[in-house]
């Protein structure tokens, strides 16, 4: 299946500053009372071996949350709420919660190669990597006060990937960058545009680099009713444990296509033989900006929708996944808007659903503010 393409959008240095002005969406004050949120990841202090050279990050994995699938169908019920069928607050507080921190970004540093500013650095974080003085040196600009670049012997992608990969180690050793995946993530202005070396996945929020994945709407049709096959994360992933999320997701590694990689995670996640997987329909992107500590997320979510059979009856197989259930459409909007119980990006990508598929209305209040919404991060 080809990849959704995007316009290749390059981002120089002297860009930064207007990047930095722009405001981000002013959403709507939301009042969801239904369940508490369940935050995860959420910040705890961690230990180095050498805190006196190394500046300590504290983002780890929350504990699982309590709910069960009885509260899940419990909260999801028309009556349990009569009230808000048109009141999009619920999704607009979704959305924030995936777009934090824009008035911080004045705390990071542009990471540049070869001109191009490719992510973003904390300060403070930057001195772990100043450190390694053959691999990361920092110059100043005066447009933008500093900035972060790689050791200029380091010309060649490869030499480039294996030499931050052996900096990445040692942070991780150390607790700076937990949950090491052992997965590259591409280094890129923009999407498709030339890779200037691969990263490991853990640190991508620590480099706030522009990172990609594939989410899929996996969905059946009964009775003229829509419903949504819904996963639970399981209780020992590292992050987001016990948290609903998508029959299907994953991120984009280096070196695989948007289609490929959404098959492969298909079988991996949820048993779906590639006879079907093969039919899922790229039906666009969505995209969010989220700072947290030292960790900016700059994320874009390609997405994708899969009618299955009535019959069909998802089956992990990687151990990600605890359980599965199929709940109508308009069930899961309830979920989305009443509580915290989905993992954060699934919300935006379930909005978006929404939206395509006529649930989200333009009588209702706020309607393009909400959709302008779901490309709230650099869409590129």
């Amino acid at each position: 299946m080809a990849c959704c393409c995007i316009a290749k959008v390059q981002t120089p240095i002297s860009y930064f500053r207007a990047a930095a002005a722009n405001s981000r969406h002013s959403f709507p004050n939301s009042s969801i009372t239904a369940f508490p949120p369940l935050h995860s990841p959420f910040n705890h202090p961690m230990k180095s071996s050498n805190p006196r050279s190394l500046s300590v990050s504290t983002t780890v994995a929350a504990a699982p949350p309590t709910f069960s699938w009885d509260d899940v169908v419990r909260v999801s019920q028309p009556e349990f709420n009569p009230r808000d069928s048109s009141d999009l607050r619920g999704y607009f507080d979704k959305i924030k919660t995936c777009n934090r921190g824009a008035e911080l970004q004045s705390e990071f540093l542009p990471f540049v190669i070869e001109d191009q500013i490719v992510g973003y650095i904390h300060k403070s974080f930057a001195e772990n990597l100043k450190n390694f003085e053959d691999v990361f040196i920092s110059s100043e600009n005066d447009s933008v006060g500093g900035i972060l670049t790689l050791h200029r012997s380091l010309k060649l992608a490869d030499d480039r990937t294996r030499a931050v990969e052996e900096v990445i180690k040692c942070l991780a050793e150390n607790g700076l960058i937990p949950g090491i995946r052992n997965e590259l993530y591409p280094v890129t202005s923009s999407y498709g545009s030339p890779v200037f070396f691969s990263l490991e996945r853990a640190a991508a929020p620590y480099f706030g680099i522009k990172a990609y994945g594939v989410h899929m709407n996996g969905y059946v049709e009964k009775d003229g009713q829509q419903f949504l096959w819904i996963g639970r994360r399981s209780l020992v992933k590292p992050t987001f444990p016990g948290m609903l999320d998508h029959l299907v997701a994953g991120g984009l590694p280096h070196g695989i296509s948007c289609g490929e990689n959404l098959i492969k995670e298909c079988e991996e996640e949820a048993g779906i033989p590639r006879i079907l997987s093969s039919r899922a329909i790229p039906v666009g992107a969505v995209s969010y900006s989220d700072i947290d500590g030292h960790r900016f997320k700059r994320d874009v979510l390609f997405t994708y929708d899969l009618k299955l059979p009535e019959s069909f009856v998802p089956n992990n197989q990687d151990g990600e996944v605890e359980s599965f259930k199929v709940i109508p459409v308009n069930e899961v909007a309830n979920i989305i808007k009443r509580t915290h119980f989905f993992k954060s990006n699934c919300n935006i990508v379930i909005i978006d659903f929404l939206f395509r598929h006529g649930y989200i209305t333009p009588e209702c209040f706020g309607y393009l503010d909400l959709l302008q919404s779901l490309k709230s991060g650099d869409c590129s």
